[in-house]
């Protein structure tokens, strides 16, 4: 039987892997062993952080809307859950994302919708 050569698919997939992680520093872009474990633990990261991103960005304007509500100077002592509560009671459909950012660039238009819905 003759003898099968198989360094060429072996090669092309360590410098497919090599590839991913050539930015990464000392052994972790140059052995194959832990070039493997890194881009696993790379791709995990990745995953892990994208949920993580969302969860921190809704915290962000959660809090931006909270500062800015609290400080409103016209109206009442007013706090984010009761804002948003009676956002949800006139059936004002804006999401946080767009009320943080209402927030931060036109604080008076914020507050008019808070002294309109408290009406």
């Amino acid at each position: 039987m003759t003898r099968i050569k198989r360094g060429y698919i072996a090669r092309k997939r360590r410098t497919k892997i090599r590839l991913f992680t050539s930015s990464f520093r000392g052994a972790h872009s140059r052995l194959t062993r832990t070039i493997t474990q890194q881009k696993i633990k790379a791709l995990v990261s990745a995953h892990r952080d994208r949920d993580r991103k969302k969860r921190d960005f809704r915290r962000l304007w959660i809090s931006r809307i909270n500062a800015v509500i609290r400080e409103n100077p016209k109206g009442v002592y007013y706090s984010y859950s009761r804002f948003m509560y009676n956002l949800y009671k006139r059936q004002l459909l804006l999401n946080r994302k767009i009320l943080a950012q209402i927030a931060i660039l036109n604080r008076n238009c914020l507050y008019m919708i808070s002294n309109e819905i408290i009406k």
